[in-house]
């Protein structure tokens, strides 16, 4: 670790705690958004369902492929059981800030939390 510190310039240096210091402002920045207050699911641009973040309950979603199994609890969301082949949308976890998203692609579900804030835009439209 010697040789590399020896070999590098003060620039070198400068890039690098720069960096390093942006990475850091990044992880306070991404935590401060707004608490959100509801979930809205979509699909086809269409509004499926919609709730209070702060009602607990599991709620069983149709898609083209079959049920996608969705659970309110604690002020987060997430999807616990899909028919999707790669069940990606479950390892996606649960999400509770303002913008933030979950997405069943191959079953056409969007799952998003609404907020007093403005969270995260997103422009999610693709033809």
């Amino acid at each position: 670790m010697k040789a590399l510190w020896a070999r590098t310039t003060g620039l070198d240096r400068l890039i690098v705690a720069v960096l390093l210091l942006g990475i850091l402002a990044s992880f306070f920045l991404l935590g401060a958004r707004p608490q959100g207050e509801r979930v809205l699911v979509e699909r086809g641009g269409r509004l499926l369902f919609s709730a209070p973040l702060a009602e607990n309950r599991v709620v069983d979603l149709e898609g083209p492929l079959g049920i996608t199994r969705l659970e309110i609890r604690d002020g987060q969301v997430r999807i616990l059981a899909s028919p999707c082949p790669t069940k990606a949308c479950i390892g996606m976890g649960a999400i509770a800030c303002a913008g933030e998203m979950l997405a069943c692609v191959p079953n056409e579900l969007l799952v998003r939390i609404e907020g007093a804030g403005k969270g995260a835009a997103h422009d999610l439209l693709s033809r």
